[in-house]
Parts: C-alpha cells; sequence; structure tokens
C-alpha cells in the first residue's frame, strides 16, 4: 500500500532517489538548500521505502514550478506518478488567489511531454508561446 507525506522528505532520501534514475549527483548542502526552500514536497512511500516524490517551487502567487518529479524505476507505469502530480497541482491550485491566474510549468524530460500533457500541461513551443530554455550555471 502506498503511503503519502508531506514535507517530510529527508536530504539523504532525496539524493538517492535521485541516484535510483540516474539524474545529477547533488552536494549535501546544495541538495539541503533546495529542501528548505521548496514550497511543498510530496513523498510516496511502499512499505516505508521511498518510490516517488515530487515538489514544488516559486514565488506562489504568479508562477510555480513542479520539480523533481522522481518515480523509482520499478513503480514506473503504475500510477504513483500521477498520484504525485495530482497533489503537486492541488496545493498550487489551493494558494492560487481568487480570481487570478497562476502559471504552474515545469521542464520534463524528452519522452515524458504525453505524461504530463494528460494532467493538462501544453508542450511549448506553441502559436502563441516560444520555446522553454535554460542556461546552466557552474564553474569552469
Amino acid at each position: 500500500m502506498i503511503k503519502i507525506k508531506e514535507n517530510s522528505l529527508s536530504v539523504n532520501e532525496y539524493l538517492e532517489i535521485r541516484k535510483q534514475v540516474g539524474w545529477k549527483c547533488l552536494q549535501l548542502e546544495q541538495a539541503q538548500r533546495a529542501l528548505d526552500h521548496s514550497l511543498y514536497i510530496v513523498s510516496a512511500y511502499e512499505d516505508n521505502n521511498l518510490v516517488a516524490m515530487g515538489r514544488i517551487v516559486g514565488d506562489g502567487a504568479v508562477i510555480c514550478y513542479v520539480q523533481d518529479l522522481i518515480v523509482i524505476p520499478s513503480h514506473q507505469g503504475t500510477g504513483i506518478g500521477s498520484t504525485v502530480l495530482k497533489c503537486l497541482i492541488k496545493f498550487v491550485e489551493d494558494m492560487r488567489l481568487e480570481n487570478s491566474e497562476m502559471m504552474l510549468c515545469l521542464m520534463c524530460a524528452k519522452g515524458r511531454e504525453p505524461f504530463y500533457e494528460k494532467h493538462g500541461f501544453l508542450a511549448r513551443p506553441t502559436d502563441a508561446l516560444g520555446p522553454g530554455m535554460i542556461q546552466y550555471l557552474k564553474d569552469e
């Protein structure tokens, strides 16, 4: 049975789940700062083992981002990613000011667009919106 927890993910769990899906290794302090500055974190556990997580970052008024939606390989395709994403979307919708519009954005891994599209996200570019862009800041 899957148990959902809010805002209780440890830095070691965060680093480990990132490792399980082959994401870039983060410094401990960097990972802790990322968690500390998240607006909301959802973790999914099966038998006390972390199987999925996601977090929201942003200003909480105009724009938020789905960040680090991770499902370990053995649980991909089981619906747990959708469960986590629905929790994240609900959190942002609940904080949205009445009579306002709020952007909820994300950058997904290549090939994952259909998953997010079925949850109401719009792939860019479109006729009205340009492509998402990124810049990596690092020591040379």
